[in-house]
């Protein structure tokens, strides 16, 4: 199963990456969609800084006007690497991402902290406390708690929070793999028909280059200009991390 998900995230990112725009890397907190207020992003930007200097580990909350179509697995993937979230010789660089609009959050989790921040533990985090708060319209103080529930992952005991995603994951029901499947040919078909389409309408030799361009590098040229001196290491993000809707 999890080499068939691998498998469908390439090409959907393939598939979907064309067209789409990212918003400027302005600091550690870029409110795109406007739901944070003045001293929410302050604390969370000082938060971060704060961590960052204490483990070198990037982290960004992001809150997004529109996915443009798009899932925000998808979205995320793309994102991290354009801004080059992470440092470049330990891809450890993490993304929250809020999508208000379309009512979906994501963990998007940098190759090098896929081991302690697990897919188990982020969907952990979201399903705890992230999704609670903003099914009460809490948005400020659903990021609050998922940064620091995520925060306290890599910096204090990942193996405790990995133990509490197992039990999680234990009591699962057999009938949710079924479902999962079955969602996932689905995507898989719908991204088949998108490669046949984008082949006609763009020809090998009138392709696109923003996907040719994407990647640690160019994420880390793009946020140059952005806000007060904070940048993209150059990180690389492989899909990892989980997701959420309320």
């Amino acid at each position: 199963m999890t080499g068939l998900v691998a498998a469908l995230c390439i090409l959907a990112v393939v598939t979907l990456a064309y067209g789409l725009t990212f918003p400027p890397l302005t600091g550690r907190v870029v409110d795109e969609a406007g739901i944070l207020d003045p001293a929410t992003r302050e604390a969370l930007e000082h938060k971060l800084a704060d961590f960052e200097a204490k483990t070198t580990d990037q982290f960004v909350v992001v809150t997004l006007k529109s996915l443009q179509g798009t899932s925000i697995e998808d979205y995320g993937y793309q994102l991290g690497r354009h801004w080059g979230i992470g440092q470049k010789d330990k891809s450890n660089g993490v993304l929250l991402i809020v999508a208000p609009n379309e009512r979906k959050v994501r963990v998007e989790v940098g190759y090098g902290l896929e081991g302690d921040l697990t897919d188990a533990v982020s969907k952990l985090i979201i399903e705890n406390a992230i999704l609670p708060r903003f099914k009460a319209n809490d948005y400020a103080g659903g990021i609050a708690r998922g940064v620091d529930d995520i925060i306290q992952v890599l910096t204090v005991n990942p193996e405790e929070w990995k133990q509490r995603a197992k039990q999680r994951s234990d009591h699962r029901a057999p009938s949710v793999d079924v479902i999962i499947f079955a969602l996932l040919l689905f995507v898989f078909f719908y991204v088949w028909r998108r490669i046949l389409w984008h082949s006609r309408a763009y020809p090998p030799g009138l392709r696109r280059g923003g996907w040719s361009g994407g990647g640690g590098s160019s994420g880390s040229s793009w946020s140059g200009s952005g806000g007060g001196g904070f940048s993209g290491g150059g990180g690389s993000f492989g899909g990892g991390g989980a997701s959420g809707s309320w």
